[in-house]
Formats: structure tokens, sequence, C-alpha cells
């Protein structure tokens, strides 16, 4: 029997893409689409991608609009999901939050970089933070997963596995990542449109980005180490893609092969791939997969080791990840819906 589920938040670029994922998985069956503003209109009207593979008209987001799922996915702002989480919970409603709602474990850490009061801070210890390459097993019996953020994603999986050897000095590490405009959500906004992101590049956040204290949380949970990073986000004229270029200074002794290291950590991970032979990963490669491309350098033979870590911030960045969570909450191969070839 085909798992029943809602997205929450389906008009934006999150949610739409959770319709194109779920719409070819063998074991899922959309059942509500909410929006406030299109309720009442087909899918499809405001979709054309989706015509003939989603039949549903927009529903309003309240509970009654999702009750018989089995999982609702929130594809929202920030502040949704934890007003409405508690009441799907009790009703026995699974849930995987693509916002930051339940990401980070220390409510007053997260009511200082969101600004917000937390609804249902009960919630935050027995969230499973649902990066699959750390945290298979307690998601597998979750009934809730905060989904990773993008920038996290791209960073998390390249620094984890020289930090896990100790290979690395964990007290300096540089994150320097660039995002595509689809990152900032499907919204209007002076700074986000195209005649103000073309033909530009910049900085933004660099005091301080709300995904910081999630990279720092993941990487000292997954290694016992909370490290110091200065991570610095850039705003790049693209539609989709992360890249992160990473840097790290050696801790001791020098590994001799940093392909190996990733090849083996990464060995069983149906979504990383590791590039070898000095090969650089583009976003391009990845457009519209749930792939996660590495490739790892140590140039001049120096104790600088650089990363390079490229995702599709909407794909293994936020969607694909989340149905790569669903797969596992519900015991079913971790490719289904997902094993697509990118659009180069």
């Amino acid at each position: 029997m085909s798992v029943r589920v809602g997205i929450v938040g389906a008009t934006g670029y999150t949610g739409a893409e959770l319709m194109r994922l779920l719409a070819r998985h063998p074991e899922a069956r959309l059942v509500a689409a909410t929006s406030r503003e299109m309720a009442g209109r087909a899918v499809a009207d405001s979709f054309q991608s989706l015509r003939g593979a989603v039949d549903l008209d927009f529903v309003a987001p309240d509970i009654a609009s999702l009750q018989d799922c089995d999982l609702v996915f929130f594809a929202t702002p920030n502040g949704t999901a934890m007003t409405m989480a508690p009441a799907l919970l009790e009703n026995g409603v699974r849930i995987v939050d693509l916002s930051a709602d339940f990401r980070l474990r220390d409510r007053v850490l997260w009511e200082r970089w969101y600004g917000l009061e937390h609804a249902c801070p009960e919630l935050l210890p027995e969230a499973v933070y649902g990066l699959p390459e750390v945290n298979r097993e307690a998601a597998r019996g979750a009934r809730l997963v905060a989904n990773p953020g993008c920038y996290p994603t791209a960073v998390q999986l390249g620094f984890l596995p020289l930090l896990e050897r100790g290979l690395i000095d964990p007290e300096r590490l540089i994150a320097d990542v660039k995002s595509g405009v689809s990152g900032a959500g499907r919204k209007k906004e002076l700074g986000l449109i195209y005649c103000e992101t073309a033909d530009s590049f910049k900085a933004y956040a660099v005091a301080g980005h709300r995904h910081l204290p999630e990279i720092v949380q993941g990487l000292a949970a997954a290694t016992g180490i909370t490290p110091q990073l200065t991570f610095v986000p850039h705003l790049t004229p693209l539609i989709r893609g992360i890249h992160a270029t990473l840097y790290a200074d050696c801790a001791g002794e020098l590994p001799d092969d940093l392909h190996a290291i990733y090849a083996e950590r990464y060995a069983d991970e149906p979504f990383v791939d590791v590039m070898e032979g000095g090969k650089t990963p583009e976003t391009r490669s990845v457009r519209g997969s749930n792939l996660c491309r590495i490739s790892a350098f140590r140039p001049q033979d120096g104790r600088t080791i650089v990363v390079l870590s490229v995702i599709d911030n909407l794909v293994k960045g936020a969607a694909g990840q989340a149905v790569q969570n669903f797969n596992i909450m519900f015991g079913f191969p971790e490719r289904a819906g997902l094993d697509v070839i990118p659009l180069l």
C-alpha cells in the first residue's frame, strides 16, 4: 500500500520540487498540497511541468486537510512547522520539516538566530537531524525529521571525512560557499529579481549566517569536537546550485591519499560521488539530482587541504534530501523517486 503524503507550502520552489519528485515515487501518493493563496486552484494550472503528473487542487494549510496523511513535508518559511507539528504528531502523522524549526537542539540558540519564540521546544530533543550520511539509523524510526539546510549539507559532507579521522585542525576551518538565487525562496524581494542578481556576485551575512550554528552542531555531533568555523555565503547569478570551497590546515602527519579517504568514507552512500584524479565538480553536473559531488586537494603539497563540494540546493539541499529521509523512515530503497540523471 502506498504512503499518503502531504506538502505544506507546495507553491514555493522546494514545495514544487517535492511534487516533481514524489510524482515519480513508486511508494508515495500525494494526497494534499497546501497553499493559502492558491487554495481551490489546480496544481497543474500553477505548474505546467506537473500537468499529467499531479492531479490535485491546492487546499488550505490546516490540520483538517492533512490529518489523513501518513507523513507531511513542511516546505515553509521558518516558524510555520512548529505551530502545526504537535497536532499532526498527536494524530499519528510523521513529519519531515524542510525549514529550520527543529534543526537546532538548543532552544535559546534557535531563538537568538531566528528571532522567534519556539512554539514547541519539547519536541527539539526528539527531532532527528536528517543528514542520512550521519544519522541514517536514527531516522529509521523517527516521527519527526529536521531536514538539513542547503549550505550545511554541502559543508558537512565536505569536512566530515577529515574531521572524523583527526586529519585537520578543527580550530581553523573556513567555508567559502556560493549559492544560486533559488536558495532564498520564491518571494518578491528587490535584491532577488533578475536585474539585481545577473552579472553580479556578492557576499552576504558575513558577520553571521543562520546556518552557522547548524553546521557547527552537526560537525560536533558527528565527531565529538566542536569546530571553530568561519563561514561566508555568497549570492551568485545562478538559479540552482551550491558550491562550497572548504579550507583546513593539516593536523599532524599529512595524509597520503585524500581521494582514498573520501572514497572509503562514502563508499556505501548512494548520493555522494567522490571525484578522482584532480577533477573538480561543477554545479551544473548535479542540477536536478540528489547528488553531492566532492573532490579534495592539497595544493603545492602544502599543509592546507582544499575540498570542493557541490549540490543542487533545491534537491540534495532540500526536497531530494527530504525524500531520501522519507525513504529511510518508511524502509524504502533510498534511491526511490530519486534515481535521476542530472540535467546538464
